[in-house]
């Protein structure tokens, strides 16, 4: 009873500080508050290079050290009460919303094995990403990604080399395709929420998907033949064996993929006054029955999936533990740095702002196509999107309409080059995983980043000629 009542305390302590929140002046900042989430970056960029067991075994402690390192002396020098707003307001308004969507769709997609053996050749595998990108717009790339990545894996196991094949997959499933509804990627799902029309996106950036879509595929196809006829590329023996029983195991998680989609859409639907005040974070009835039902959702896939299934699939917890540890640091670690953007041009990142705006006052699209776009690939992109979109006026029938090359710009950038790193968005990271634990040697971070560069970058510059001037 008496942690009860010392918990009860602390929040009752906590509850009248939410709008000493607002006291948190991202203009009052040193750029140097930005240094612990520096410090995680660069931590998933080398620690795996340099001592790839350590990391193996400790990245959820580097991850909270950092998160520490900007947490405590957050608390000294404002003090634990607005330390703790802001804690609890990443946790409840960002973080558990986050991994509980992602936990959900991680568990159902990995609930569904498709049986027999499919032989990866350079036509089979650009089917594969073609249908993924189709599929991200409607059941989100973190689905599609789950869904289609072991399939892809196993396709292609006879063959020595597929790093490449995995790196195709993140630029156009776990990113592009996601691009033409609110359901592909949590930027246009908050855009969605300030008002944004559901259709909006797939009238105004379909010719940009598709440009982007279709020529990574054709680049794709040409890489991928090219690996295929060289000499050495086929093993002797197919780790997979052939089987003409080819179909879905594990149907019932279909149905509960839909349960999700549904819930997701709901919770951006439904609009209800009652929300309860959890230490300054307003928590909403529509997002604790979505939360809420995605946690039952899990746990009915769980429970209902065969455990055959799993094991066809090799699921394991492993890719899902290293996405839910690594972004709950960048989440807490990235709270001085969206201050920072959000104050605008008076903040330590006043350039970055002034940045999109021509001389005449009016917003330049391509520069917010770059702005949003680089930011989406370090941080988070979905409250990059956020900044960028209050940025431009914050008026969502204002942006789909007079401004809608503006809004179209940051849609693009955020959905588009969150390919760029493996941290742009939470898909990359969990595509890696499996792929690394299914043997697949994968790039360094770094070294992924030489694939974006040499691929995506052009074509971004490419897009902003054609569309964004």
């Amino acid at each position: 009873m008496a942690y009860r009542r010392a918990g009860m305390g602390l929040l009752a302590a906590l509850a009248p500080l939410g709008a000493r929140a607002a006291e948190f002046d991202g203009a009052a900042l040193s750029v140097f508050w930005g240094l612990p989430f520096a410090g995680l970056l660069l931590s998933i960029a080398l620690v795996p290079l340099l001592a790839p067991a350590f990391w193996h075994h400790h990245f959820g402690k580097v991850a909270a050290g950092w998160a520490l390192a900007f947490l405590l002396p957050f608390a000294f020098v404002f003090g634990p009460a607005l330390a703790g707003v802001n804690l609890v307001h990443a946790l409840l308004a960002e973080y558990l919303p986050f991994v509980i969507l992602l936990t959900a769709l991680f568990t159902v997609a990995g609930g569904i094995y498709i049986r027999g053996n499919l032989h990866g050749s350079a036509l089979l595998n650009t089917g594969l990403l073609a249908l993924g990108a189709l599929l991200a717009s409607f059941m989100g790339t973190t689905g599609a990604s789950m869904l289609l990545i072991r399939p892809l894996i196993r396709a292609n196991d006879q063959r020595r080399n597929m790093a490449h094949v995995v790196v195709f997959f993140i630029f156009i499933v776990s990113n592009a395709g996601g691009s033409l509804t609110p359901l592909g990627d949590p930027p246009l799902f908050l855009g969605f929420l300030k008002g944004v029309d559901f259709f909006w996106t797939v009238r105004h950036i379909l010719p940009e998907t598709l440009f982007l879509v279709g020529v990574l595929l054709l680049a794709f196809f040409a890489l991928d033949s090219w690996f295929f006829r060289q000499a050495d590329q086929l093993r002797r023996v197919d780790l997979t064996p052939d089987s003409a029983d080819f179909g879905f195991d594990g149907k019932l998680n279909f149905v509960l993929l839909a349960a999700v989609v549904a819930l997701v859409l709901m919770s951006g639907l439904w609009h209800s006054p009652v929300q309860w005040i959890v230490a300054g974070t307003p928590v909403g009835l529509p997002g604790l029955v979505r939360d809420g039902g995605l946690l039952l959702v899990t746990a009915l896939s769980l429970w209902l999936t065969p455990k055959p299934v799993h094991a066809a699939n090799q699921f394991s917890w492993g890719p899902m533990q290293e996405v839910a540890k690594l972004f709950a640091g960048i989440f807490l670690t990235i709270i001085p740095v969206i201050a920072m953007l959000k104050a605008g041009v008076d903040g330590p990142f006043g350039a970055i702002v002034r940045a999109v705006t021509r001389a005449d006052g009016q917003p330049d699209p391509a520069m917010y196509f770059w702005a949003t776009g680089t930011l989406s690939s370090f941080l988070d992109n979905a409250p990059t999107y956020l900044v960028f979109f209050n940025t431009a006026g914050g008026d969502a029938q204002y942006l789909m309409t007079q401004l809608a090359p503006t809004l179209a710009a940051i849609s693009a950038g955020a959905v588009f080059m969150g390919a760029n790193t493996y941290i742009g968005n939470a898909p990359n990271m969990m595509v890696k995983a499996i792929a690394e634990d299914r043997g697949v040697k994968m790039p360094s971070f770094f070294g992924y980043m030489l694939w974006s560069g040499a691929v995506l970058l052009p074509l971004f510059a490419l897009m902003t000629l054609i569309f964004f001037r």
